[in-house]
C-alpha cells in the first residue's frame, strides 16, 4: 500500500496553489464578489460542522439502542427455562451445553459499538453536510448572473493557472527520467 492512499500523507503543492488562488482572488474579483465567496465557503463549512456533529449524535444514540437490546436480548435469554439434555428415539441423552454465558454482552463489545457507530456517523453526517452546504454555496453565489460569471472567469483563470504548473512539473519529471533511462 503506498502512502498516496492517504490524503494526510499525499505530497501536494497546497502553499503554492493556495497563493495562486490569493493572487486570482485579489485581483480577478471585485470587494463584493469576494465577500459573498468568502460567505459561501463559510456556509460550506458550517453545514460541514452541523452534519458531522448530528452524525456522530446519531451514531452514539444508535450505539446506544443497539447496546440496550442486546442487553435486553441476553437478560430475556438468561431468564428462560433451558433445556439441559436431548433424549434421542434409541434411548441415549446428550446434555446441551449452556451458551448463555457466550452471548453476555462486555465492555470491549460495547466500546466498538459506539466507535464503530460514531465513525460512521461522523462520516455520513459529513459528507451529507458536505453536499447540502456546496447546494447552498452554489445557490449563493448562482443568484446573481453578474457575479456568477466574474467568479466563473476567475476560477477557469486559476484552472488554467494550475494546469500550467502541473505540466511545468511534469515535463521536468520527463527531463529527469530521460536522463536517467537514456
Amino acid at each position: 500500500m503506498s502512502s498516496e492512499a492517504f490524503a494526510a500523507l499525499r505530497k501536494t503543492s497546497g502553499d503554492d496553489l493556495g497563493r495562486l488562488a490569493e493572487e486570482h482572488f485579489k485581483h480577478d474579483l471585485r470587494d463584493e464578489d469576494r465577500d459573498l465567496v468568502k460567505k459561501a465557503a463559510t456556509k460550506i463549512s458550517t453545514h460541514t460542522l452541523i452534519g458531522s456533529l448530528l452524525g456522530v449524535g446519531l451514531g452514539g444514540f444508535l450505539a446506544y439502542r443497539l447496546r440496550s437490546n442486546r442487553k435486553a436480548f441476553y437478560e430475556a435469554i438468561r431468564a428462560t427455562e433451558k433445556p439441559t439434555h436431548v433424549r434421542f428415539a434409541d434411548g441415549r441423552e446428550q446434555a446441551i451445553p449452556d451458551i448463555s454465558p457466550l452471548m453476555r454482552p462486555t465492555p470491549l463489545g460495547d466500546a466498538l459499538t459506539y466507535t464503530f457507530f460514531g465513525i460512521a456517523g461522523l462520516f455520513i453526517g459529513g459528507e451529507t453536510g458536505l453536499l447540502t452546504g456546496s447546494w447552498s454555496a452554489r445557490r449563493t453565489i448562482t443568484s446573481n448572473p453578474d457575479v456568477r460569471g466574474r467568479v466563473e472567469k476567475a476560477f477557469r483563470s486559476f484552472r488554467a493557472d494550475v494546469l500550467r504548473k502541473q505540466i511545468e512539473e511534469l515535463e521536468g519529471d520527463n527531463k529527469k527520467d530521460s536522463l536517467l533511462w537514456g
